[in-house]
């Protein structure tokens, strides 16, 4: 049986414990919280065998077999840091960390060290993300174009959406998932990237357009907003038809289309428990390989997420107090 903790008792991390709990060959071992009654209600709900009222506690726990660290932007470099230096296998929500800076120290500590650590952008190891690519590949659409992808949802108050020392904005909460859409679909061979974002009051963004232009000519068009519900579609378009996936925070749906906009294929997920045992199956896989990395987003990857969002960051006067330990 292999053993997951938490650390952080929060939404993310219940979504993750009902995966947990749907899986045959996972155990949901510890949580643990900065308040150790939150803890204990929260492995009360889940069956968890093991409520930590501190994080120091879960990561010296030697049962533990991969930690999930579920707590806001700005606290994941502490975090993860803190179960790396413990020698624990971790898996890291995105987005990954506030800054490319604390990205690139911890996947160094991950690698010399010999230790596994994963991002948790889950829509990375869904398999269906690899049929839509498939389909695209393989001349279905003619040659790939221009692809948009949009993710909103009305969240602007939510704190840790607009605190600045939450690494909040839209960005790293919501447009990472139209940046890796584009990198999963088109690669990144990038060119050049221009952007427009809207700041709120404290100085994050709220809603945001990046555009990235490819050296082959191929464009990239992506939208993220904090303030309303966008149609979360992803299109690629070629000089053939055009192929519509329905969200592209969790594909479940994708749509054929040739040139003349007739409808010609449907495809379909496969059925799932959340989502997120994707990613987890890819963790205890690669771990049981002996990788520092899962396949299916590797550092490399992860990094140059992050080095896109802070350059986006930088453009649009966007600094956290993370820039500047």
């Amino acid at each position: 049986m292999f053993r997951i903790g938490i650390i952080g008792a929060g939404h993310i991390a219940e979504k993750m414990a009902a995966t947990i709990n749907g899986m045959p060959d996972v155990e949901g071992y510890a949580i643990a919280s900065r308040q150790y009654g939150k803890a204990a209600a929260f492995a009360g709900r889940f069956g968890f065998t093991k409520a930590y009222g501190s994080y120091e506690e879960l990561a010296e726990d030697p049962a533990v077999d991969l930690v999930y660290v579920a707590t806001p932007h700005s606290l994941h470099y502490d975090h993860v840091r803190l179960c790396l230096d413990r020698g624990k296998a971790v898996l890291c929500e995105k987005a990954f960390m506030a800054n490319a800076r604390e990205a690139e120290e911890v996947t160094r500590i991950s690698e010399e060290r010999k230790i596994f650590l994963a991002e948790a952008i889950w829509t990375r190891y869904m398999p269906f993300q690899r049929t839509v690519r498939d389909i695209v590949e393989s001349g279905a659409i003619g040659q790939p174009m221009i692809l948009s992808a949009h993710l909103g949802y009305p969240v602007s108050d939510k704190e840790r959406l607009i605190r600045p020392e939450l690494g909040g904005g839209a960005l790293l909460d919501l447009g990472v998932y139209a940046i890796n859409f584009a990198l999963m679909m088109f690669g990144n061979d990038i060119a050049d990237i221009a952007s427009s974002c809207m700041k709120s009051d404290t100085g994050v963004d709220l809603q945001n357009s990046i555009i990235l232009k490819y050296r082959d000519g191929r464009i990239a068009d992506l939208q993220s907003t904090a303030l309303c519900a966008s149609d979360r579609q992803g299109i690629v378009c070629g000089d053939r038809g055009y192929i519509v996936c329905d969200n592209i925070n969790n594909m479940l749906k994708a749509e054929l289309y040739d040139s003349n906009h007739t409808l010609t294929a449907t495809y379909n997920a496969p059925p799932q428990i959340t989502g997120f045992e994707y990613q987890v199956r890819a963790c205890m896989d690669a771990i049981r390989e002996g990788l520092t990395e899962p396949r299916s987003m590797p550092h490399s990857e992860t990094l140059r997420v992050m080095r896109i969002m802070d350059g986006l960051r930088s453009s649009w006067g966007i600094h956290f107090p993370n820039d500047r330990i």
